[in-house]
């Protein structure tokens, strides 16, 4: 039988590139010959790297050509683009995305004899989901509207190709591994708070932060930041906490280094806060104005999901989780 080439198109952000990996295991382990590539925002692609199952990725810079649509340079990447996408026919196109974009890029793709593409019937409550994508698709599938995120990809790809999911999400993305660490970064156990958010209401207050960050020492809390804002919010939190430091500005794969490496992870609903559950660090996930069912980390004891929309955790709730993760208790 001839290897199935299978293409997953799922472009960002960043929680939702991670809540996709673990289609790629699963798919493996039903069709171990198959070969997977992988339509992915360029600042993303050293997520998708990381799972060395992913044959190639093809990188899409759709955020950076708006800036520039009327340039030259724009419109051969553009056409360099498509010409990467269409290189190979796929027995498989799967949009876990849903939008117009991903459908476009679907729509696209090359085909073998007999190749299905296969989308979303339908969105997730709350999701951007675009009912026009299912003009790209030779298969949609209906799901059930409160489906967890990590499984949404996953049963769309075990309905297509014929398939039951029954075993815990694999992300495929490698432990942590000994040796030199960047200076940025504390040799010894650290924890570390992913407090920032673009939406206000998602965040977590400052008093309940600092509370977390005392009680915590004499452990290093290393505080992430991914815009000025955010940078001025980790300067005051650090200043009312002497173990706290504020990092510097990282890079997308120096921040998943600092996931990947912490001893405990405590987070608002972002997309590190799901990396650092991902690599199954010990992690707190703070639900403060998100719905819980919809990402919370649940294969693992080793990630705690407190609070949930409308109902942010309190900080005795997070403390005692902590000390859990820890071996304090």
């Amino acid at each position: 039988m001839a290897r199935l080439n299978i293409l997953l198109v799922r472009v960002s952000s960043l929680g939702d590139v991670l809540h996709n990996l673990p289609m790629v295991a699963d798919i493996l382990r039903h069709h171990p010959d198959a070969q997977i590539d992988w339509v992915v925002e360029e600042g993303y692609v050293s997520l998708v790297r990381r799972n060395a199952q992913v044959r190639t990725i093809i990188p899409f810079a759709l955020r950076r050509w708006r800036k520039s649509l009327g340039s030259g340079a724009t419109r051969r990447e553009i056409a360099a683009f498509f010409h990467t996408l269409r290189e190979r026919q796929y027995d498989y196109v799967f949009d876990t995305q849903g939008l117009l974009k991903t459908g476009v890029i679907m729509g696209a793709a090359r085909l073998a004899p007999g190749g299905r593409k296969v989308g979303l019937a339908n969105g997730s409550e709350g999701s951007g989901y675009e009912g026009i994508s299912r003009l790209f698709h030779t298969d949609s599938i209906r799901l059930d509207p409160r489906t967890h995120a990590v499984a949404r990809g996953r049963l769309v790809a075990a309905a297509a190709m014929g398939y039951e999911v029954d075993t815990a999400p694999e992300f495929g993305l490698p432990p942590p591994a000994d040796g030199a660490r960047p200076a940025w970064m504390p040799d010894q156990d650290y924890a570390v708070f992913f407090h920032g958010t673009a939406r206000d209401a998602k965040k977590w207050a400052p008093a309940n932060w600092i509370a977390t960050g005392l009680a915590l020492a004499p452990m290093p809390v290393l505080l992430a930041w991914g815009s000025a804002r955010e940078r001025e919010e980790a300067e005051q939190l650090a200043q009312a906490m002497p173990n706290a430091r504020v990092l510097p500005k990282l890079s997308m794969e120096e921040a998943v280094e600092l996931a990947r490496h912490a001893a405990l992870a405590i987070g608002v609903d972002t997309g590190l806060t799901h990396i650092a559950a991902a690599f199954v660090r010990p992690t707190i996930e703070l639900y403060c104005d998100s719905p819980r069912w919809k990402t919370e980390g649940n294969w693992s004891e080793r990630i705690v999901n407190l609070g949930d929309k409308g109902a942010p955790p309190a900080v005795d709730e997070v403390l005692a989780a902590a000390r859990r993760l820890l071996g304090r208790a």
